[in-house]
């Protein structure tokens, strides 16, 4: 499973979606997550600035899903934040769950009359229904989805029963930091534009995506833990590093959620730079790690990013 959980976790904003369970009526899929941490742990994620004359930008990578008792919105980063004048995501939250579900089903439901479970192989089958037994969760409770939707569910449901928490993920975080101080905010895409990206892959990618999903459910706990110990140390080699194995792996996922959206955020960073003011650019960790990272795309572009924190 890593080689895709890791760039799915490290490359999409819509692993909260998935979290709060988009599918209705399936009330068992809601867990009580692990009890919180009483004490609050120090981290420093990577936070980065490119700047013109009147116009600075910051850059600041996220994880989308975090545990409760980690303190990294503060110190720079917060300063950065209260003197932005804006707020830009991958994409704007929805509000609620409801209005998630109303983009998600046109797009997950399968309208091709085979359900999902007749899709796979009889061993796919057997090791998909077990995993589903064990998360508590009906075993024909996908069967009118597509695969990318239940892999996509299913690579986040182990996380929540382990204490992370969609609502402690840092782009909520800072949606309700910019909502009270009434900052504007805005999204490089739509949640349609993203669910679109998995919609997209060949029915036989969807379900590899699931099969490996499905393989090693009960690692994805510690593959995030270890991504989450890097991003509080802010050490973004070493998260490059971990994620590498699924580039390589899945080249045509990474480039799909990683590569090609770098370069397109870059052309519109460069864009922001034409109006002045001061803007807080928050996006997946993935983004700003490795190789064709939004920074290298930027430096293509002639322009300097320096690492503030």
């Amino acid at each position: 499973m890593k080689s895709w959980f890791k760039t799915f976790v490290a490359g999409s904003a819509v692993i909260p979606f998935a979290a709060c369970t988009l599918v209705p009526g399936n009330t068992v899929f809601a867990k009580e997550p692990e009890a919180a941490a009483t004490t609050m742990a120090a981290a420093k994620p990577g936070m980065w600035t490119v700047k013109d004359a009147d116009t600075t930008i910051y850059l600041f990578g996220t994880v989308h899903v975090l545990k409760p008792g980690l303190g990294w919105f503060d110190g720079a980063v917060k300063k950065a934040f209260d003197k932005s004048d804006e707020l830009v995501l991958e994409m704007v939250l929805p509000e609620d769950q409801a209005e998630a579900a109303k983009v998600t089903m046109p797009l997950a439901m399968d309208k091709s009359g085979t359900t999902l479970s007749a899709k796979l192989d009889p061993d796919a089958l057997k090791a998909y229904q077990a995993a589903l037994t064990s998360l508590g969760v009906p075993v024909a409770a996908f069967d009118a989805f597509k695969p990318w939707f239940a892999a996509v569910t299913l690579s986040v449901l182990p996380l929540t029963k382990l204490g992370y928490d969609p609502t402690q993920g840092a782009e909520m975080q800072l949606t309700a930091a910019a909502k009270t101080a009434t900052k504007p905010i805005s999204g490089f895409e739509t949640l349609e534009e993203q669910l679109g990206f998995f919609d997209a892959l060949p029915e036989d990618g969807q379900i590899a995506f699931l099969n490996a999903t499905v393989k090693d459910v009960d690692k994805l706990g510690p593959q995030l833990d270890t991504m989450v110990t890097l991003w509080s140390k802010g050490d973004t080699v070493n998260l490059a590093n971990t994620m590498n194995e699924s580039m390589s792996a899945t080249p045509e996922l990474t480039k799909i959620l990683l590569w090609d959206r770098n370069a397109r955020w870059a052309d519109q960073i460069k864009a922001r730079l034409d109006k002045p003011g001061t803007v807080f650019v928050a996006v997946g960790a993935g983004h700003l790690a490795g190789q064709k990272s939004v920074q290298d795309y930027l430096k293509e572009r002639g322009l300097k990013v320096t690492r503030v924190q």
